[in-house]
């Protein structure tokens, strides 16, 4: 399971682009359901073309697969080259995403929901929890930092939400933390980091374990520091429209030798570390004696693991990616302070996003909260919006969730922060493919539904 929502191949999305005459090749590469392909066919830039003489608009999505020439080099090499599985590209692209977020170890997986999941796993080994301990998560995150923890046989013990910068509050930990509490799970939501620092005060206070979910977040500083830098595990996802991307992969970071060997090993089906990579065995060749241990060893399994390796393809798109992340972060800063000055005429009905002091924000998103649900109805405007050929999603609702709600109830009120961002939140986009023209077309849209609805 994958994280962000902006992909080009959503229903809605979809629909659209089936207006568009793309021709016989392009119709039949739409339905392969290989994501690599998807990235490099079906960029969203693909609604500017023609449909029977006549102009579509473009559709302004929430995120954007930025392709670019050195991304296929890469692929068409590891192509040539006929190496599928972890090769060169893929440890290169670890090592240095391990530099850049101030990690000793990066192992790259297939999502960053199988990082989380694995890396929660890692700890339960690690440290010896037992089934039903405990995990701070925030009441307001994707699904997917809450079934891992159910998946893990572990509990979540939820926590309010800032209402400013949308993180877990440290004000709020503490009366959740009971004898059975394990850890703690910061979310690092739509690109700004959370409150470190009373954080990790309060898990060594308590001494629990960090484990960030970064997933929407990469390069972002706190303090000085890098983002993901603080957990004994912290796991970030390279999905399709976030912030690098890769089609699907993601990472788990440690500085951890042993955690990093655990993991490596279950997402590997929870294979003996002493063979991951077609090199161990190449390596061992040339050493007897080495050779007789990873031939006994290889198919020995020491965990009950997962499936969720990426392929060298992923791989060779994210080095590519990584090569030039301050061109792709810098798109969404600059266009995310682009909006928030065009939209802030209207702050009066709507709460932009802020940056936290101290702290940068990488903006994979644009977050907005409605302040007055009695004259801005959320729903007619995201559907003007849509109409209009912007994209949107809520802003991460959770704890609402059919799945949740079947399992404990309405837990909503127990939350208001939460439950107010549920009711009122969406996001649009601000991505690097984003040109001026575009945003002030999404400035005006805003400011027409306001005259529509006699608000301006």
């Amino acid at each position: 399971m994958s994280r962000t929502l902006g992909k080009i191949t959503n229903e809605n999305t979809a629909r659209k682009i089936s207006k568009v005459n793309l021709g016989l090749l392009g119709k039949v590469l739409f339905l392969v359901g290989n994501p690599i392909l998807r990235l490099f066919t079906f960029p969203l830039s693909i609604i500017r073309l023609l449909s029977k003489g006549k102009k579509v608009a473009k559709f302004i999505g929430v995120g954007y697969p930025s392709i670019g020439p050195k991304e296929k080099e890469y692929v068409l090499d590891t192509l040539n080259k006929n190496r599928l599985s972890y090769g060169a590209y893929t440890a290169e692209f670890e090592k240095k995403f391990a530099h850049h977020h101030q990690r000793k170890f990066a192992i790259f997986c297939n999502s960053g929901t199988s990082a989380l999941q694995a890396g929660l796993h890692a700890l339960k080994i690690k440290h010896n929890w037992k089934d039903n301990d405990e995990i701070i998560v925030p009441a307001l995150t994707f699904v997917a930092s809450v079934n891992v923890v159910l998946q893990n046989q572990l509990k979540p013990a939820f926590v309010d939400v800032e209402p400013d910068y949308y993180g877990i509050d440290p004000e709020k930990i503490e009366e959740k933390i009971s004898k059975r509490t394990k850890a703690i799970m910061p979310v690092h939501l739509f690109g700004l980091p959370c409150d470190m620092n009373p954080i990790i005060k309060i898990a060594k206070k308590y001494n629990l374990s960090v484990i960030e979910d970064s997933c929407e977040t990469m390069f972002a500083r706190y303090r000085g520091n890098s983002v993901g830098s603080w957990g004994e595990i912290s796991c970030f996802s390279t999905y399709a429209a976030h912030l690098l991307v890769t089609g699907v992969g993601g990472f788990a970071t440690t500085n951890d030798p042993d955690l990093a060997v655990i993991i490596k090993s279950l997402f590997n089906h929870g294979r003996d570390g002493i063979y991951t990579t077609l090199e161990d065995t190449l390596e061992a060749q040339r050493k007897p004696r080495q050779l007789r241990a990873v031939v006994s060893r290889r198919f020995n399994f020491i965990y009950q693991g997962y499936s969720s390796r990426a392929t060298e393809l992923e791989g060779a798109i994210g080095l590519a990616q990584i090569e030039r992340w301050k061109e792709i972060i810098g798109g969404h800063q600059k266009n995310a302070a682009y909006l928030t000055n065009k939209l802030k005429a209207f702050s009066e009905y709507f709460q932009l996003p802020t940056v936290r002091p101290w702290t940068t924000h990488a903006f994979m998103m644009y977050p907005l909260v409605i302040k007055t649900p009695k004259k801005v109805n959320r729903e007619g405007l995201i559907i003007f919006l849509e109409k209009n050929m912007i994209e949107t999603r809520y802003l991460l609702p959770l704890l609402n969730q059919p799945v949740y709600t079947r399992l404990w109830g309405n837990l909503e009120k127990q939350y208001p922060v939460a439950k107010n961002i549920n009711n009122n939140g969406f996001y649009i986009g601000c991505h690097q493919d984003l040109t001026r023209s575009d945003l002030d077309y999404v400035v005006k849209k805003f400011e027409e539904y306001l005259k529509i609805h006699n608000l301006i």
